[in-house]
């Protein structure tokens, strides 16, 4: 049976369905790291917590339903890795921007919202689409989509 929700730590492959997994990292619900790696193999789970991380979103918590996102091990997590990111937000109605981290909003400018990952729930088919494209180094139209307007 399946865990509906990933446990603090729990380290993730991703079938990418190219040919190669990707691996990310259970933080607080519902955020997930993202390494930098790819490979044709399981990668051991010890051999991936010293890769960069590419990125931290929120997750669905479908993705761990999912055939293609299985859990290969856990391991405590480091303190710098647990710090939650800022994210932007964009009021439909105002247009205005806003910084979110943890539970705190504060307005914002747009240029300071220009290297953030908008505030959003991402579903397992699109993380493993943007893994694939980074990973093949073309655009990510969900990346596109989202990104903060210049």
């Amino acid at each position: 049976m399946r865990k509906k929700n990933g446990t603090l730590g729990d380290i993730l492959k991703i079938d990418l369905k190219n040919g190669s997994y990707a691996f990310g990292r259970v933080l607080k619900s519902p955020l997930i790291a993202f390494y930098d790696v790819a490979s044709e193999t399981q990668t051991p789970p010890e051999g991936l917590l010293s890769r960069d991380i590419l990125f931290k979103v929120w997750v669905m918590k479908s993705a761990f339903k999912s055939k293609n996102w299985v859990i290969i091990g856990n391991s405590p997590i480091d303190t710098p890795l647990m710090e939650d990111p800022w994210f932007f937000k964009i009021d439909p109605i105002s247009k205005k921007f806003s910084r979110y981290k943890d539970g705190i909003e504060v307005p914002a400018f747009r240029e300071e919202c220009l290297h953030l990952e908008r505030a959003a729930a991402w579903s397992p088919e699109h993380i493993e689409d943007r893994l694939r494209d980074y990973f093949m180094g073309i655009p990510n139209k969900w990346v596109e989509s989202l990104k903060c307007p210049t």
